[in-house]
């Protein structure tokens, strides 16, 4: 039967226990790791966030009462144990924090008795995920799960302390908005007091943090939710937390200066690597043509070749068309890999497929100089010999190609590489790799809508040498936009916004608003810039991807306390659900049955 802690103090957490203490009474409280009875004395290992604590029960010692009770303690009792510190009787155990000392019990209050759960808790659980995020609140008192949500806690609290030193203003923006068309789809609220109109949950606070710079906050900053109803991945959930910031009068290198002095401040203090500052740079247009990626992993080499030139006038048909078409022909050296399996060759081709190539050529330069290839009968020895010689191959180098447009090149190319480096061991393990990718496209055409969509968000600055594009090439202007790139993993991203109203408006218009659609959507906006307006610029982190990588967790789940699904459902409460029918009506909803909805259609 459950007892009170009435009377009872807390005087330490488990590992605040320490030699320091031997002789002392403490008052200690946690939940029953494991008890083992020992006929006439019971160890327990007690658990706290901080970590285990072995108890030692002697009737002697805490009297017929406490030892009757200690006999039935069982994993996850909560327990509060009054007792002496004692150096270890047994030999130390090195793997402890308090491996050298131990707590005689001289009384025993059981908070709280538990069933048997439905898995162990302990470090590096080889449960089900989905068991695990059924019973969150068990898993969360697995040592390693805390772990991750005490550094999360940690890093917000750095982050709040930087910022603040640095002259940022915290301001809460609403999570109860208008619904805008850009980027991913909104989560919608229905309003009671307004029939058939709808709030949406923020996708980010960007136009408040703007209003907020016309305000005159000069800095603000936020940890912001934020929600998209988007599909996921490992690294995305439907709603999740940014590190959000806005700053007046400035330009790219001011935003960048303080946000590269607080990634040094964070990754210092919570996993102790020193940023090399200044963090190296380098463009869209650089970063896709060198690794086929804008987000690419810097901790290996084997970059993209493009060898069009060398492969002009061969009659290869792939080739041939791709180049035909405006594409190009782009390659890998892997090297050393020229005997690689052909089974293993058809095994990336497969791969290559995945991400949209129509399929993948290769060849391999032999040591005695010949060369095994699937198109080299469309080739003159001659061309062949040029083609390895653009691809700055040697002996023993497996050369893999893909030929169609661009975007599918650098696409099939930039995700291969990224296999060929875990495949082959060529990625460094604690190693730290930051990268600025800057000058972003401003625009992309999307083929399906027919238009050009922002690649960033409406609202970023193009730069101002490319502004006379804006009439004649749309495409070709490139973005004050930044993103901020860890081993591959873009942490977050931001750019200097437009503030001023024509420049807006011309925005809007290319991305196919009408005057009346862009005043319907973004007035309070437009009709901000009409009374003087800083230059501003932003940036927003995701805290659970830089938190991921500081605990090298494999998926942000394990970094948030309770999180969703790729379904985007909660296993443990069973959200989404469906609500009483008198809910509905108050908001002048109707849910539509799915049998009804086909008819329909």
């Amino acid at each position: 039967m459950a007892e009170s802690m009435l009377g009872l103090k807390r005087t330490h957490r488990c590992t605040e226990v320490s030699e320091a203490n031997i002789g002392q009474e403490v008052t200690v409280m946690g939940w029953v790791q494991k008890s083992r009875n020992k006929g006439g004395i019971i160890f327990v290992d007690l658990r706290d966030r901080s970590g285990l604590l072995q108890i030692i029960f002697e009737e002697s010692d805490c009297g017929e009462e406490s030892f009757v009770k200690a006999e039935k303690l069982r994993s996850e009792f909560v327990i509060a144990v009054v007792g002496q510190v004692e150096a270890r009787s047994g030999a130390a155990n090195t793997n402890l924090k308090t491996g050298t000392i131990e707590v005689r019990a001289k009384s025993l209050r059981i908070l709280a008795e538990s069933e048997t759960p439905p898995f162990p808790i302990e470090e590096n659980s080889k449960t089900k995920e989905e068991l695990r995020l059924k019973y969150r609140y068990l898993d969360l008192r697995r040592p390693d799960i805390q772990k991750n949500i005490m550094t999360r806690s940690k890093v917000a609290i750095l982050t709040r302390k930087f910022l603040a030193e640095e002259g940022f203003l915290e301001i809460e923006t609403p999570t109860l908005i208008k619904s805008t068309p850009e980027g991913a789809r909104d989560y919608l609220v229905p309003s009671r007091v307004h029939p058939g109109s709808f709030y949406a949950l923020p996708q980010s606070p960007q136009l408040f943090k703007q209003l907020l710079m016309c305000s005159g906050y000069d800095r603000y900053f936020q940890l912001a939710r934020c929600y998209r109803d988007e599909d996921l991945r490992a690294d995305r959930q439907p709603e999740f937390t940014q590190i959000d910031m806005e700053l007046s009068f400035v330009d790219v290198e001011d935003v960048l200066d303080v946000n590269e002095r607080l990634l040094k401040t964070l990754f210092k203090d919570i996993c102790n690597v020193d940023v090399e500052l200044p963090i190296q740079r380098m463009t869209w247009k650089e970063a896709m043509n060198r690794f086929g990626s804008d987000k690419p992993d810097m901790r290996f080499g084997m970059e993209l070749q493009d060898v069009s030139e060398a492969v002009k006038d061969c009659e290869f048909v792939v080739f041939k068309s791709a180049l035909e078409n405006g594409g190009s022909v782009r390659g890998l050296r892997v090297e050393g890999q020229a005997g690689m399996p052909r089974k293993k060759i058809d095994a990336l081709v497969e791969f290559a497929k995945g991400y949209g190539a129509k399929g993948l050529a290769y060849l391999a330069v032999h040591e005695d100089g010949t060369y095994k290839s699937s198109f080299a009968k469309f080739m003159t020895e001659e061309q062949l010999a040029a083609l390895v010689q653009a691809m700055g191959a040697q002996a023993g180098d497996l050369l893999l190609f893909a030929a169609d447009k661009n975007s599918v090149v650098y696409n099939v190319l930039g995700a291969l590489r990224l296999e060929l480096g875990k495949q082959l061991n060529l990625i460094p393990e604690n190693s730290w790799k930051f990268l600025w990718v800057t000058e972003f496209p401003l625009l992309e055409y999307d083929e399906e809508a027919g238009r050009f969509v922002a690649m960033h968000h409406p609202f970023t600055m193009p730069m101002e040498e490319d502004l006379e594009l804006l009439d004649t090439n749309p495409g070709a202007v490139r973005a004050k936009a930044y993103d901020i790139v860890l081993n591959g993993t873009e942490l977050g991203g931001g750019s200097v916004r437009i503030h001023q109203g024509d420049i807006q408006e011309k925005m809007l218009e290319l991305l196919g608003f009408t005057p009346e659609k862009a005043q319907e959507q973004f007035g309070f906006l437009l009709e901000a810039f009409k009374y003087g307006v800083p230059p501003h610029a932003g940036l927003a982190y995701g805290l659970d991807r830089v938190v991921m990588w500081m605990v090298g967790a494999d998926s942000i789940r394990d970094v948030i306390a309770f999180p969703k699904v790729k379904d985007a459902s909660c296993l443990m409460c069973e959200a989404p659900s469906p609500v009483d029918a008198k809910q509905l009506e108050e908001l002048g909803v109707a849910v539509q049955a799915e049998e009804n909805k086909e008819e329909i259609e």
